[in-house]
């Protein structure tokens, strides 16, 4: 495995892979890696010949009083798990690399990204766009591999693929979960074992109201016995809401829809969404 920290040499690299032919997938990330990175890698494996994962914790999509530089960071250990996965390179630039001191253009991608993590976090999806555009850039690979569990983002980079003409192949890669069901995040080591032991309620909470709203239950009544559980786990409760998938437009149960939540637990925040899969009568 290559690791590269500057874009000439990455643009040298990539070079060389294309020409030993077959198609080059890109797996985005900030680090601190789980299982669930390395589940997006194994589906990159299966879809191109060259694996290229990019580390970058990009401080554009920090709002103010947000966690960058609390953000977790082992570079090491990362570096040792993609090496053993057989990744073909690592790119992992410094900001000053991404971002250098004249940089002055945003991407911004209107009508999905207003709502929910776009209202709780404003700016958060430009400085997401912005960084993923340039990964395209500097990789321009055949395909790229995003996580379910940043269901909103997910949507995000799929729109803006599709609105700039990247020609790239986005594939979604289904959640990866704790034995007990909690979503993996990088974000999880953040919290205390009392938290950890609380924060269960996330998913348990999402999938009875998935499954009551899947029956044919009130949508409404589902989703406000949803919150009421997560408040006395001890949860703050940013939004439970079901949307239509691909568009977060308000659900119409006649077409796919999405359980979404994202909710702070001793001060850490957790998102989380399922499928809602609809039992057919009869």
């Amino acid at each position: 495995m290559q690791t590269i920290r500057q874009s000439t040499l990455l643009r040298e690299q990539l070079t060389a892979l294309r020409e030993a032919g077959g198609r080059i997938a890109l797996v985005p990330t900030m680090g601190a890696l789980h299982a669930g990175h390395l589940a997006l890698v194994e589906a990159a494996k299966r879809l191109a010949d060259h694996v290229v994962v990019s580390i970058f914790v990009n401080p554009r999509q920090f709002g103010p009083n947000e966690d960058l530089d609390q953000y977790p960071r082992r570079e090491l250990a990362d570096q040792r798990l993609l090496s053993e996965a057989n990744v073909a390179v690592l790119w992992m630039p410094p900001v000053e690399e991404m971002y250098p001191q004249d940089f002055a253009t945003t991407v911004s991608v209107a009508g999905i990204t207003e709502s929910h993590d776009g209202a709780a976090r404003p700016g958060h999806f430009d400085g997401v766009a912005t960084v993923v555009a340039k990964l395209f850039n500097q990789v321009r690979p055949d395909v790229a591999l995003f996580g379910e569990k940043d269901y909103q983002q997910l949507a995000v980079i799929r729109r803006m693929t599709a609105d700039l003409d990247f020609g790239i192949e986005i594939v979604g890669v289904p959640t990866q979960r704790e034995d007990d069901g909690l979503a993996l995040s990088s974000r999880n080591v953040y919290l205390a074992d009392e938290d950890r032991a609380k924060a269960v309620a996330l998913p348990r909470a999402l999938g009875v109201a998935a499954r009551d709203i899947a029956r044919g239950g009130d949508v409404a009544a589902a989703l406000a016995q949803a919150r009421e559980t997560l408040a006395k786990a001890g949860f703050e409760v940013d939004y439970v809401d079901v949307v239509r998938e691909g568009t977060l437009e308000p659900h119409d149960l006649e077409q796919p829809s999405r359980l979404i939540a994202a909710a702070r637990i001793g001060g850490t925040r957790l998102i989380d969404n399922l499928l809602i899969e609809l039992k057919e009568e009869g």
